[in-house]
């Protein structure tokens, strides 16, 4: 399907081919018919990219401080491959479309296919063929609306909850700086609402539509500006000013408190300046508010992507309910959208319609709004590279993707490359990322679902990136068509879907193969030497600097990602498991008790195992540390011996009262030498790389870490 991309390396909009998103859980796909560009927003993303690594730097140094960080604990190769692969990724524009529903996933009730919707959200209603929409995110679209004006649903919310935020009254007089697409609803509902509404604006167009959709007065912003809307208001000052601008500019904020009466109230929609003059907002006692968007729900996972709704009597009006009541003023003619647009380009000429918001065409312009087919067919198979891989040998490894999220393609598929793999189809949610991939590491197809990839006949190797709630599920099908299998971890979330993979892969020809990579690492391997040979049990200390995750992340979700026991510290109990060469039977885990909504406490743990040689370990998996020191230390006792590893960089070995320091060039946490290790397998014929037994021991353990924090007890496995 077509959609609109940035290519961050150049900052250039193009329409690139992408497969279909897939249909997920709490969502639908729409068959798009009309999206809106946001040409302040969008502009502004454009120009930022455009501008290069060194700008956007100077307004994101928090993402310089995470660089340099990541360059002292992990190394600069590793640090540079991390942003290369950042850089080489592209992001999807739009977020405002209208269009009609072909799919419904089965817990949704509340959407039919062929439905009339307006949709929102970055990421969600994209510039594109066919969205896929969560629930929250999409209305039916009232009869009495166009398509077409329905791609406004999301600006409209926009101005709305601007307008909710002012409290505006009957009678009032409000000002509204900015009569771009926001500013000039902002006036039509100001108006709705039975206000006195002055506008402003640099530009004149601007300014003379403003009066001929309502506005009592407008004028262009100039120094005398202040003195006229003094005049309007008789002297008093603006009950309330909403600030629509999109300019770096500090002179809304200024001019916003300057006319604004005593007590008045300053709402900032727009992308603005906010260096805050403080005598007139001290001296007239202002209220200053900064809109978040479309309204209540607005960056909540848990509201926009998870599809629980706030209750109505609690939570009146949230981002969903706002489109809602901004569609039904058109519809019921109280605004009036289809005066805004002045240009129509259908998708296919999309760069055209950016060339435009861009200023490289020197033409006036205020809706923008992108057309298109939705009965035109659309392949669900999008061919990336002229030759398609065709397996020469039996032994030649055939290379399939579910799922590319970052850990893929910059900790996996290098070394699968370096291997001489071919790379046949892949697949991700979205699409847009199977796009990217698979053009940089040369994959023949993208494809719309994971079932495409497991039904491609040419591949004998699927590698599982998804969220963890599907690697499980993603796993038995693919070793019930007997191909090999390598998950990235966690290999399961529960017991009932760890025995039904492990049923499968018992009668599989396929290898069932997990991402537990530190013992592959050169250094856990120097370990295992040093102790060797050794008759006495280990004794394994293992500290983790986790850091937090928001609560927020669907790795904490237990639905999606199971938390982060699960999810990571699986690979210090693999490890214990590979130094010791016996599994856990005994585990006990106590957290910490914050008391604190901002922390979570089963995220700082010490968790006690035994193992059945009778060695001992001990996991510390703390998130309240600074991140400042390095993630991982390991401390390994026996037989008179102890091994330090830090954090996979350097190594400390104590041995007959002498010291040995071993130090690599950059971290290497093993990634690289388990897909050789699953490469040899899959090509050999041998072993899997870690057994059954041990792969189930693993996601066993942490299954009864969860349980002894929930019970208070130890648990014997």
């Amino acid at each position: 399907m077509k959609q609109v991309l940035q290519n961050r390396k150049t900052g250039r909009p193009f329409v690139g081919e992408v497969p279909v998103p897939a249909l997920q859980r709490g969502r639908v796909l729409v068959r798009t018919v009309a999206s809106l560009i946001s040409a302040g927003t969008e502009r502004a993303a454009v120009e930022l990219v455009s501008k290069g690594l060194v700008q956007e730097a100077r307004q994101r140094p928090d993402l310089v401080k995470a660089v340099v960080a990541k360059v002292k604990n992990e190394g600069l190769l590793n640090t540079f491959a991390a942003v290369r692969d950042k850089m080489a990724a592209s992001q999807a524009l739009g977020y405002s479309a209208a269009g009609i529903v072909s799919a419904v996933a089965n817990d949704v009730t509340e959407f039919q296919i062929g439905d009339r919707v307006a949709c929102a959200g970055v990421g969600f209603a994209s510039h594109a063929e066919v969205l896929s929409v969560p629930k929250n995110l999409c209305v039916h679209l009232p009869e009495s609306v166009s398509f077409e004006s329905g791609a406004y649903g999301t600006l409209g919310a926009i101005a709305l909850q601007g307008v909710r935020l002012a409290e505006p009254t009957l009678g009032e007089s409000v000002v509204v700086i900015g009569l771009g697409l926001v500013g000039q609803l902002t006036v039509q509902l100001l108006k709705a609402n039975g206000c006195r509404v002055c506008g402003l604006d640099l530009d004149p167009s601007r300014v003379s539509l403003a009066l001929e959709l309502g506005a009592d007065k407008a004028v262009v912003s100039n120094e005398e500006a202040a003195k006229e809307i003094a005049a309007w208001t008789r002297g008093h000052g603006a009950d309330a000013v909403l600030i629509t601008a999109a300019t770096d500019s500090n002179g809304p904020i200024e001019l916003a408190a300057q006319v604004s009466r005593l007590k008045g109230r300053v709402i900032v929609v727009g992308m603005t300046g906010m260096d805050i003059p403080r005598p007139p907002f001290f001296s007239r006692e202002l209220k200053l508010i900064v809109s978040m968007s479309y309204g209540p729900g607005r960056y909540d996972p848990d509201y926009e992507e998870r599809g629980h709704d706030y209750p109505l009597p609690y939570v009146r009006w949230t981002e969903k309910r706002n489109i809602e009541s901004f569609l039904q003023l058109a519809g019921d003619k109280r605004v009036n959208v289809e005066r805004l647009t002045t240009h129509r380009f259908p998708i296919a000429e999309a760069e055209r319609a950016y060339r435009l918001i861009s200023g490289d065409v020197q033409e006036p312009y205020l809706g923008v709004v992108l057309n298109y087919d939705p009965e035109a067919e659309i392949a669900r198979r999008v061919s990336l590279n002229a030759t398609a891989p065709v397996r020469k040998a039996e032994k030649a490894i055939v290379l399939g993707v579910i799922g590319a999220g970052g850990y893929v393609p910059a900790m996996l598929l290098p070394h699968f490359k370096a291997e001489g793999v071919q790379f046949s189809s892949i697949a991700t949610a979205s699409g847009i990322s199977a796009h990217d991939v698979g053009k940089r590491f040369g994959f023949a197809y993208a494809v719309s679902s994971a079932e495409e990839v497991l039904d491609d006949a040419q591949v004998n190797l699927v590698v599982i990136g998804t969220r963890h709630a599907t690697h499980a599920e993603l796993a038995r099908k693919a070793l019930e068509r007997n191909k090999h299998v390598f998950v990235e971890k966690p290999l399961a979330l529960n017991d009932q879907e760890l025995e039904s993979v492990l049923d499968v892969a018992g009668t599989s020809t396929g290898k069932l193969m997990v991402g537990f990579n530190r013992r592959f690492s050169p250094l856990a391997q120097r370990a295992k030497e040093f102790f060797a040979g050794s008759e006495t049990p280990l004794s394994i200390l293992y500290r983790v600097n986790a850091g937090r995750i928001p609560k927020e992340h669907w790795t904490q979700n237990d639905v999606e990602g199971g938390g982060r026991i699960i999810g990571e510290v699986c690979h210090f109990i693999d490890l214990m498991e590979h130094l010791t060469g016996a599994l856990p039977v005994f585990v006990f885990a106590e957290s910490m008790s914050a008391k604190s909504s901002k922390i979570i406490d089963t995220d700082s743990v010490f968790i006690t195992l035994r193992f059945a040689d009778g060695s001992n370990g001990a996991v510390a998996y703390l998130s309240e540390g600074d991140k400042s020191l390095a993630k991982e230390r390991v401390e390994i006792f026996g037989a008179g011996r102890v091994f330090v590893l830090d954090d996979y960089r350097r190594a400390t070995l104590y041995k007959d009262g002498r010291e040995e320091q071993v130090t690599l060039k950059a971290q290497d946490k093993g990634q690289q030498a388990q897909v050789h290790a699953v490469c040899a397998s899959v090509l050999e014929g041998g072993a899997a790389p870690i057994s059954l037994d041990e792969l189930a021991a693993t996601s066993r353990a942490t299954f009864r870490v969860l349980d002894s924090l929930r019970e208070r007890r130890p648990f014997e496995l």
